[in-house]
């Protein structure tokens, strides 16, 4: 099952709306709103890397507060 981590750039003030928007998704487990250069953190498990590549690019990369992206797919975990 591929995981990846999403650092996301939020509009500025728009931060609790997209948090929102994100905990609708049904592939995204974990959602965390934390300070420095990026301001949420999603951790996204999904059937196969097809589907991991949907949802990044059209459901997470297309909400309108979402003003950049940095994808970090898990090669091996513990």
């Amino acid at each position: 099952m591929p995981i990846a981590y999403v650092m996301i750039n939020a509009e500025s003030g728009k931060e609790k709306v997209l948090l929102k928007d994100l905990r609708a998704i049904e592939n995204i487990s974990e959602v965390h709103l934390v300070y420095g250069v990026y301001d949420i953190i999603v951790k996204v498990e999904a059937e196969n890397m097809e589907k991991l590549k949907e949802i990044l690019t059209f459901k997470i990369r297309r909400i309108k507060e979402v003003r950049s992206t940095l994808t970090m797919t898990v090669h091996e975990g513990i």
